[in-house]
């Protein structure tokens, strides 16, 4: 997309088309690909140029702009521009990125294209540089099979040897991996879970109570052993009030 954004104007009154065809010309921004007197001409132009923005009247004749807009590509955005304050509601359930109140004068019309200018800014940068999604799950080998463990259902994990038990809040029986501690602990968020004993790794927001040097999640009492004190102490500091 250039760094203009290309843009519709489209209103059933010729004297409401004029002028916001005028203040989009100003707009140093804003680049006018076609003025439209109703829905059926931005369909048909539609169907050969790609636009980025519609500014666009609700009341026009056989069909409006709410509807229109219900059937526009999925990347063009709207402003509605409509006598009407009843249709403010519906329009932001349609995702239109403003709603201007006719008659509206140059200034709040550069607000709205203001407020488009940084969506579609915002939207370039998003798509150069995509956010990955956050892992929330990992699977284990359990029993023949693979079982997928999301984070927020555990409850603590406990070491034995060369075997993990991994206590979840979906059933009562842990599930039994054969995996180290270490290995585990490298796919856990850091922010979410911590490991307190050589044996011990806990969820932190599944603790219900410390007493001393020894955490309870769900009547299980789990020793912090003095090696992983102070950064338990931390953790408990900080969400202390």
């Amino acid at each position: 997309m250039s760094t203009k954004i290309k843009c519709l104007v489209v209103d059933d009154e010729p004297m409401a088309l004029k002028l916001i065809e005028s203040y989009v010309l100003k707009t140093p921004f804003l680049s006018l690909e076609k003025k439209c007197a109703n829905a059926f001409e931005v369909m048909e132009f539609l169907s050969d140029h790609e636009v980025d923005l519609i500014f666009l009247d609700i009341q026009m004749p056989e069909l409006s702009g709410i509807q229109l807009s219900k059937v526009l590509p999925e990347h063009t955005r709207v402003v509605f521009t409509t006598a009407f304050d009843q249709y403010a509601v519906e329009s932001y359930k349609v995702d239109a990125l403003d709603y201007l109140l006719k008659p509206f004068n140059y200034e709040e019309f550069l607000h709205a294209a203001t407020k488009a200018q940084k969506w579609f800014a915002l939207k370039r940068e998003e798509e150069k540089n995509p956010v990955e999604p956050v892992k929330d799950y990992f699977f284990i080998k359990s029993e023949y099979k693979q079982i997928k463990v999301k984070f927020e259902n555990i409850l603590y994990i406990e070491s034995l040897k060369e075997y993990l038990k991994i206590w979840v809040t979906t059933q009562k029986k842990p599930l039994l991996t054969l995996m180290t501690l270490k290995k585990v602990e490298e796919e856990l968020p850091a922010d979410q879970f911590m490991r307190i004993h050589r044996s011990y790794i806990i969820a932190l927001d599944k603790i219900d109570t410390v007493e001393r040097n020894q955490v309870i999640i769900n009547d299980q009492r789990i020793t912090v052993s003095e090696p992983y004190r102070p950064a338990f102490h931390e953790f408990l500091e900080r969400n202390s009030l």
